[in-house]
């Protein structure tokens, strides 16, 4: 390896599967990469949409793209898949949100083992839904982190983290490409020095540890007796997937884009109240004002117009 013992560049086995994953690979494609992807392991495709259409992950198509080899195995404990990925010939393995907890074997199998690049500020937020989760509880900041896997979820030890201010209007999705050039220039930055051992992964700290779950659909329920300014955050959140929802006249309503309204509440929580221009709802403290909203089969609308269309929308008690 030119890095390493000078006869070749170093090899990786990339493990990937969204769109954020997609961002790193791409960089660690471009000619003055410091590694050489040898073979890239990603979900299955899948079904999506109402036609249900067999897609495959955005990762598949980046490798496609530039020919490179691609396995998508339903197990990584099946030995054919291990054998593969072993006869590689990898030096280290780059796990960008995979999908799936690699093997201790796995992660042994390669000499300089496997980085994973993670869209938090670790050990804060340690799981499947780190960027949801910084915004939903309000933090101040966020960023990357890039680190050395062990058996645990997210434990292994840190070799570099790139911070960034969180803002109030950044969602789930607005945040996530961002994190994601964030992660792949640290990665590119990091990888070098570690390959050649001049970096050291650093233990996190254990007791500083936050965790986080990946969301289901449930999830998105919008709790009206929570305050105006949580609510903003959950729509920030959610609006990535599931949506922060609520009910209304027996159908889901998905709260689109929302901000916590300079009025008190007053009422019930879950009262929507319509005014001149403007569309907020009663919480437990505060309002929350509506801005774009979308009933289940329908295309997303102004929260005002909305209510305009609908008449029996003002002082209907959402959720019930």
């Amino acid at each position: 390896m030119t890095d390493l013992h000078g006869t070749r560049r170093p090899r990786a086995v990339f493990f990937g599967t969204p769109d954020f994953a997609s961002v790193v690979l791409k960089s660690l494609l471009s000619p003055n990469s410091p590694v050489d992807v040898a073979l890239v392991i990603t979900q299955p495709d899948r079904p999506v949409g109402r036609s249900q259409t067999l897609t495959p992950p955005p990762v598949k198509v980046i490798a496609t793209a530039h020919n490179i080899a691609v396995r998508q195995p339903l197990s990584l404990r099946r030995p054919h898949a291990i054998t593969a990925i072993v006869g590689s010939g990898a030096d280290v393995g780059v796990v960008v949100a995979y999908g799936r907890i690699l093997p201790v074997d796995l992660l042994n199998a390669f000499p300089y083992g496997c980085l994973n690049v993670h869209a938090s500020l670790l050990p804060r937020w340690r799981g499947a839904w780190p960027i949801g989760a910084a915004i939903q509880a309000g933090d101040a900041e966020t960023g990357v982190t890039i680190m050395r896997l062990d058996a645990g979820m997210d434990t292994g030890p840190v070799l570099a983290t790139r911070r960034r201010p969180l803002g109030e209007a950044e969602t789930t999705a607005s945040l996530s490409p961002i994190l994601a050039e964030d992660g792949a220039s640290l990665l590119r930055e990091v990888l070098p020095d570690y390959l050649r051992g001049e970096r050291e992964p650093t233990p996190q700290d254990d007791a500083l540890a936050t965790w986080c779950r990946m969301v289901s659909k449930a999830d998105g329920l919008i709790d009206w007796t929570r305050s105006a300014v949580d609510l903003a955050r959950h729509v920030r959140a959610m609006d990535d997937w599931p949506g922060a929802w609520t009910t209304w006249g027996g159908r889901r309503l998905v709260i689109r884009e929302a901000t916590a309204a300079p009025q008190e509440s007053d009422g019930v929580p879950g009262v929507v109240h319509v005014g001149d221009g403007d569309v907020t709802v009663s919480t437990g403290c505060g309002r929350l004002a509506l801005r774009v909203v979308q009933v289940e089969g329908r295309a997303a609308l102004n929260a005002s117009a909305f209510a305009r269309g609908q008449r029996s929308f003002a002082g209907s008690v959402l959720g019930t």
